[in-house]
């Protein structure tokens, strides 16, 4: 396996292959090799990055929902798990390089250096291609689980706050109306909430419930 392999499976052909290279370099394969320049610089680089694509992105596909809720949806794909997961689908442990001692103990399967390089793959495509690179790279392996983590940042039962605030107010109970896309594998939901024959709130998620829960959120704060 080599570096035109690992490109095509990020999705990004390197101009200057070097920096890919450089992004698989573990610091315990460079202390067996003269002290050569570890992956480090290029993971800090790489967090900042997709800190601010994440960012971006959940910003502008869940338009309607807060700035608390927008930072649960970033962390939840923002760490080490997530972002593992990320290295794993493109089979990027094999091509990490690890110290003897590392590699004997199964570095590459370890979900702290997994989540490490991905992020320094990232930081060496931001300064190989630029900036729509990088985002490019953020939206096809990261940012397609944002509609996942919808269902796993569920604090509070908005359905049910919605509907006892419309009783509380004398307003007929909320009505969801419910569309997809998506292929069946990968199908995204969008919820629109009316009361009284009003739109007062939308929003999407991985599955029907996750996405109502948004759309109650949202006419929660709209009624407010």
């Amino acid at each position: 396996m080599g570096l035109d392999e690992l490109s095509e499976r990020i999705g990004h052909r390197f101009e200057r292959p070097e920096l890919l290279d450089h992004a698989l370099a573990h610091r315990s394969w460079c202390a067996e090799h003269g002290g050569a320049a570890s992956n480090e610089r290029l993971e800090f680089l790489g967090d900042a990055v997709l800190g601010w694509a994440i960012a971006d992105i959940a910003f502008h596909r869940f338009a309607d929902v807060g700035e608390g809720r927008l930072t649960d949806l970033r962390k939840s794909v923002v760490n080490g798990h997530a972002l593992a997961e990320a290295a794993n689908d493109i089979g990027l442990g094999p091509f990490i390089k690890l110290g003897k001692g590392e590699a004997a103990a199964d570095g590459a399967t370890k979900p702290t250096i997994l989540s490490d390089a991905f992020e320094a793959v990232l930081g060496a495509v931001y300064l190989d291609g630029g900036v729509n690179a990088a985002f490019a790279l953020v939206e096809r392996h990261v940012a397609t689980r944002l509609a996942y983590a919808t269902d796993a940042v569920q604090t509070l039962d908005y359905k049910t706050e919605l509907q006892e605030r419309c009783a509380r107010n004398a307003r007929a109970a909320p009505v969801y109306t419910l569309s997809s896309t998506g292929p069946d594998h990968a199908k995204v939901f969008t919820a629109t909430v009316t009361v009284d024959d009003e739109e007062i709130g939308s929003g999407a998620g991985r599955s029907k419930k996750a996405a109502e829960q948004v759309a109650a959120e949202v006419a929660c704060r709209t009624l407010n």
